[in-house]
């Protein structure tokens, strides 16, 4: 029992002392079961008394329950008769009301179906209205796309503010009072020249107006991109004007003013609401930008100018046949006095003529002494003509 069984920590352990530190180990074991078994067992104990707590909570909430559940069954059961009375008068009265409302619906049927057939009779002629107003509208769609692709490419703008600019002098004025494409001295061809009545010099349109700067314009959404877009119309303006100027101004040979057609009304109206300098230099370089409205209206005073030179050389002309119309009653004076030396026995007759021929001359003179400024109107002549005959008649 002596032998050194291991040596731990430089002491020599004998198998007694192994023996006896085993024990107290198992003993150390022992009594660390029997706290956990007295804690297990406090706690079951606990869990029991909590357990009995909830299931006496559990019976007390039972029996409320069962007392609310008969309270409520007694309420259930009152309601019930008292919906089964009400039910009973809601049948009487739905009843009634229904057949006041089958007699009500069986004449509002019969006058509904009159309507509807008429209804449906106007439908039908309003339909075909709109089915063709739809293939107006696909027309006209059509020839808003067609005009659309001519916008977007800038020759076929060209050709359109062109086309539209040649309609507006052609409907206005006579063919000898306006040339297309005219050639100038310098080679040049502007669009339009206008020839004035008395003057050789011709009045020039140009139709090529720049419309990329007005859609960009138009276009822009911030605020930078608009101003940029405005300096680029100013300056596609300003340099047209310039080209216009140069281009279509030459003293002695072409008006003092040259035309620049905007075919776009609204496209006017937007340069002078936001480039009014570029306008107002336009105008002090004798350039004037004009919309299609006061083209025409240029059209109509150009056709007014012409129409009253031609009453003047009218005027001129009749002026000329008047003196010769009085010269004739003068010889046809003369000749009628020698007549009644020659038959003073047909001297009444003679007297009537010559008083005639005097009245003839004195017309003759008064409307050679007229001021043919203005047309003057033919239809007073008549009457006065009848009533000189009637003298001399008598």
């Amino acid at each position: 029992m002596f032998d050194v069984l291991f040596v731990l920590a430089g002491r020599a352990v004998t198998p007694a002392e192994a023996l006896a530190a085993g024990a107290a180990a198992v003993a150390v074991l022992l009594l660390v079961i029997l706290a956990a078994m007295w804690r297990l067992s406090r706690a079951r104990a606990v869990a029991h008394a909590q357990d009995t707590v909830r299931a006496l909570e559990l019976e007390r909430r039972l029996r409320e329950l069962a007392r609310i559940q008969a309270e409520t069954a007694g309420r259930v059961q009152s309601m019930g008769e008292t919906l089964a009375h009400r039910q009973g008068e809601l049948a009487r009265a739905v009843a009634e009301r229904l057949d006041a409302t089958s007699h009500r619906l069986g004449e509002s049927m019969s006058s509904s179906a009159r309507a509807t057939h008429e209804s449906l009779a106007r439908l039908a002629e309003r339909l075909a209205m709109v089915e063709q107003a739809e293939r107006s509208l696909s027309d006209l769609s059509s020839q808003v796309l067609s005009l659309r692709q001519t916008l977007a490419n800038k020759q076929a703008r060209g050709a359109f503010g062109q086309a539209r600019m040649e309609a507006i002098v052609a409907d206005g004025l006579p063919k000898d009072s306006f040339a297309f494409q005219h050639t100038l001295a310098s080679g040049r061809r502007p669009d339009c020249a206008i020839f004035l009545p008395g003057d050789p010099r011709p009045l020039l349109i140009d139709a090529k107006f720049p419309l990329e700067g007005v859609t960009a314009f138009r276009e822009a959404t911030t605020m930078e991109a608009r101003k940029a877009a405005g300096q680029r119309l100013r300056s596609d303006l300003m340099k047209h004007v310039g080209d216009v100027a140069e281009r279509y101004l030459v003293p002695g040979e072409t008006q003092d003013i040259a035309l620049i057609f905007v075919p776009s009304e609204s496209v006017y109206g937007e340069i002078h609401e936001h480039f009014d300098a570029v306008v107002q230099d336009a105008f002090r370089r004798r350039v004037v930008l004009v919309s299609p409205s006061l083209l025409m209206l240029a059209v109509q005073m150009v056709q007014a100018i012409a129409k009253d030179a031609r009453m003047r050389e009218q005027a001129d002309r009749i002026r000329a046949e008047v003196g010769a119309l009085v010269a004739d009653v003068a010889r046809l004076r003369e000749r009628v006095g020698d007549l009644g030396k020659h038959f003073a026995l047909a001297g009444d007759d003679v007297a009537k003529v010559l008083v005639s021929a005097d009245k003839i001359a004195r017309r003759g003179t008064r409307l050679e002494q007229l001021e043919f400024e203005a047309p003057a109107p033919p239809a007073p002549a008549l009457p006065v003509a009848a009533n000189d005959e009637r003298p001399a008649a008598e």
